[in-house]
Formats: C-alpha cells, structure tokens, sequence
C-alpha cells in the first residue's frame, strides 16, 4: 500500500502593538499583546491533525497593512511550495479587509494550499470552508462596488464644483483682458508693467503665451532670455 504523505503546514499569527508591558525590564522585554497564546493553538491544531509544522512566521504589525515580514516570508515559502497547510488562529489575524482576505485566500488556493482558521472552524478543503469562501468572495465584490460607486460620485460632484477631482480646488484662476495684454504689448510695454496694470504676474502672462492665448505677445530676445 502507498505511504501516505506527511502534509506540512505553516502557521501565521499577529498581534497590532508593539507597546512594551510594565514588567520589562533590562535584557527582558514583555509585550502587552503576546504571541504565545496563538502560536500554542496552532501548534496544537497541528499536532491533533497529524501535520508536520515547519514554522510559524509572525507580525508585530497593523493588519491593514499589505506588507508585513511576517507575512512576506509566509507568501514566498507557499510560493515555492515549502507547506501544504496554512493554519491561523482567527480570520482578522491574516488580513483586516474583505478584499484583502479574499486576495490571499485566492492566492492560496492557486497554490493548492489549504487554509485553516481556527475561531470561525473554517477549513477550504471542507464543503462548510469551500461555501464560506464562497460569501466572503460575494461580500469583498459588494464592498468593491460600493467603493467603485463612492468614486464615480465623488468625481461628478467635484466635476460639477469645478475640479476634475476630490481634491480641493486650488489658487484661483486670475482673469484679466487678453486683448488688452495684446495691445499694450504693440505698445513696445515690458511684461513687468504689462502685469503692473492688469494686476496679474508675469508668470501668469507667460503662462498663457506658452498655452497659446496670447499668441500675438512675442518678447524680444531679451526678455524671453529671461524667462
């Protein structure tokens, strides 16, 4: 009969502070928040399911956060096919968004990796995980939609105030007579006094030679060395 193959798992646990606990003291440092207790049930789960646990890597990091080392050396050890099970103590330990989740659970599942968490009892290789999955997917595309659709009518409203963005509008736009830069420039004026009686600048006029709309201003040599 074959032997049946030993699967080889990797753990992952975080915690969100780095805060120091009141009893560190030189050469011992205790943290608020310790890993201990997650990395136990994991060790736990992997001892009564007959896995071999090769490692298990951790965080000191918000979840929010995409790029972690912890998680970075778990990604690239499932990337080169060093475990076969990934086991977590809780759902909001690997990843604190819907989308972020559904990313690395997919990702995973490319990999032909099973996922275990062990609050919500969710496994992937069970019809229960497989169907659960399955709504954490639907609810990561809802919550993109609504995202997408924040997007579309932020846009229209700033595009209807005047921005073709969310950003504030920034400095005013100044408005002054074209026609009247033209002429008092066939005067042989200077930019200097130009802008002095429209009360704009001179890079403001120079602006709009270069965009074309004042295209009867031409300066001489030497003030366009100038600018």
């Amino acid at each position: 009969m074959p032997v049946e193959r030993e699967l080889k798992a990797y753990g992952y646990c975080r915690v969100s502070t780095v805060k120091k606990s009141a009893h560190s003291r030189p050469g011992r440092v205790v943290f608020e928040q310790n890993l201990e207790v997650q990395k136990q049930a994991i060790q736990e789960r992997a001892a009564a399911s007959g896995w071999k646990l090769v490692e298990v890597c951790s965080d000191r990091e918000s979840g929010s956060k995409e790029s972690r080392p912890g998680l970075d050396a778990l990604l690239d050890a499932a990337r080169r096919r060093k475990f076969q099970v990934l086991v977590v103590s809780r759902l909001d330990r690997l990843a604190r968004s819907l989308r972020q989740l559904v990313l690395l659970l997919e990702e995973l599942r490319e990999l032909k990796i099973s996922f275990v968490s062990l609050k919500e009892n969710l496994e992937t290789e069970t019809a229960a995980g497989r169907a659960m999955f399955g709504m954490i997917a639907v609810f990561a595309e809802f919550e993109r939609e609504i995202m997408r659709e924040r997007i579309i009518l932020g846009m229209a409203h700033a595009a209807a105030h005047g921005t073709k963005s969310g950003k504030p509008p920034g400095r005013p736009k100044r408005v002054f007579d074209r026609q009247q830069a033209m002429d008092l420039r066939e005067t042989g004026e200077g930019w200097d006094k130009i802008a002095a009686k429209l009360g704009v600048s001179v890079s403001t006029l120079w602006r709009h030679v270069k965009q074309g709309k004042l295209n009867k201003i031409v300066p001489d040599a030497k003030e366009a060395a100038q600018q």
